[in-house]
């Protein structure tokens, strides 16, 4: 059987055409949102720092870009069978912030007003967690898709954050930054690259270019998870004998990529390399009971993996009053 991968065109142009998708099933399938607002932010503690997983909103995007290598059919059995539609996904935006001790760190920018409709809520979000955005003293990216950076820029083009410290993977900056990639790329892909060039060219930002092991603060460090772009990377915490990784999209389904750790998405750059990362992410976080951050798990995205046989499962961490 051919598997025919949709491009990023094929993905936004359905993606600007969900609210007009009817689907019964999915009406059955998911629970309503309710008439207010439902939480914008969530905290809770590893060890000595204080975190709050902060929402940018969320997008639906069709689920033809998941498991791209594997069986459609198979695909689609798999998401009706966790009460899924399997044919429109939802993705939440988590955004980890940390203090430790004066350090105030944030871990991406969302999308602003750039991207998807629903999405750049996080400036308004912090605020209403009593977070001051101004007051944050470092931004980690990690990786350069407008979901995770092109909200860095307010509206005059000027970095939003303005005295932050900014870093990126090495790898990544190098990869969005080559002469004339933008004409290399395929006509769909390059808004992208368009995009990310924008992003990491922001009046006022001050970069820092990163490596594997850079310590952002005392107990934050950068660990390499390539695959879903060339110099993808995550955020580790670590505080008394409590830790935290922060995926950023090295894993981008709370279902799939646990049950079914060989499968990759359209996004990803490199399907191999992103398979590779993930199982190693997953036995390390399984072996070593690290809690996980999924950007676009369901919010707010945090819990535990387990080991089950040759899979794995994600364990949503229990609310605490």
């Amino acid at each position: 059987m051919t598997l025919l991968k949709p491009t990023r065109r094929d993905l936004l142009k359905m993606a600007a055409a969900a609210p007009a998708f009817a689907m019964p099933l999915a009406a059955r399938a998911e629970l309503g949102a309710p008439e207010g607002g439902n939480p914008s932010h969530f905290r809770f503690s590893v060890g000595d720092a204080r975190v709050t997983i902060v929402s940018d909103g969320y997008f639906r995007l069709p689920t033809d870009g998941l498991g791209v290598n594997a069986d459609r059919d198979e695909v689609q059995a798999f998401l009706k069978r966790h009460f899924l539609s399997p044919e429109l996904g939802y993705s939440h935006t988590n955004h980890l912030f940390v203090e430790v001790g004066d350090a105030k760190v944030l871990v991406d920018v969302g999308s602003g007003n750039r991207f998807m409709e629903n999405t750049g809520q996080l400036m308004g979000n912090l605020e209403a967690a009593g977070i001051d955005p101004y007051a944050i003293t470092h931004v980690v990216i990690t990786h350069a898709h407008p979901d995770h950076i092109w909200g860095i820029r307010d509206g005059f083009d000027e970095a939003i954050i303005p005295d932050a410290e900014y870093l990126i993977g090495e790898s990544e900056q190098n990869y969005w930054m080559q002469d004339g990639l933008v004409d290399r790329v395929p006509a769909e892909d390059q808004q992208f690259v368009l995009g990310a060039v924008n992003s990491i060219n922001v009046d006022g930002a001050e970069w820092t270019l990163v490596q594997d092991g850079h310590e952002v603060v005392p107990g934050l460090t950068m660990i390499d998870t390539p695959g879903h772009t060339p110099g993808h990377m995550s955020l580790r915490v670590d505080s008394g004998d409590q830790s935290l990784i922060a995926l950023g999209d090295s894993m981008s389904h709370a279902y799939t990529n646990f049950a079914h750790p060989e499968w990759y998405n359209g996004f990803d750059a490199d399907g191999d390399q992103t398979v590779a990362t993930r199982k190693r992410l997953l036995d390390m976080a399984a072996e070593d009971q690290i809690a996980i951050l999924g950007y676009h798990f369901p919010f707010p995205g945090v819990g535990h993996v387990q080991r089950d046989g040759d899979q794995y499962r994600f364990v949503p961490a229990l609310w605490q009053f």
